[in-house]
């Protein structure tokens, strides 16, 4: 076998090795779960919320789902400083 020869095939193993890991990120992602978290209402309420910036828009989420507050976070909530980085607002 020649050194060209071995060269092509050396070639031929990395690109098959580079396509299946290719193809097992692609399933991968394929089987991820759809998004859980509902997106942030399109309602009186939250209209404000679309124009502002995400990170002051964050800071007027406590007024009506803080503790005691109309609406509160359930207890298992993560921690609800980054609310639109879960709740998305929908285009």
């Amino acid at each position: 076998m020649t050194a060209q020869v071995r060269k092509k095939k050396k070639i031929w193993l990395f690109n098959l090795i580079f396509i299946l890991v290719c193809a097992g990120i692609f399933l991968f992602l394929w089987q991820a779960p759809p998004v859980a978290t509902p997106p942030l209402p399109k309602d009186g309420e939250h209209a404000r919320f679309f124009d502002m910036p995400r990170k002051e828009a964050e800071k007027e989420c406590a007024a009506c789902h803080g503790p005691g507050m109309s609406n509160p976070l359930p207890e298992d909530h993560p921690p609800p400083h980054r609310c639109l980085f879960c709740h998305r607002r929908s285009e």
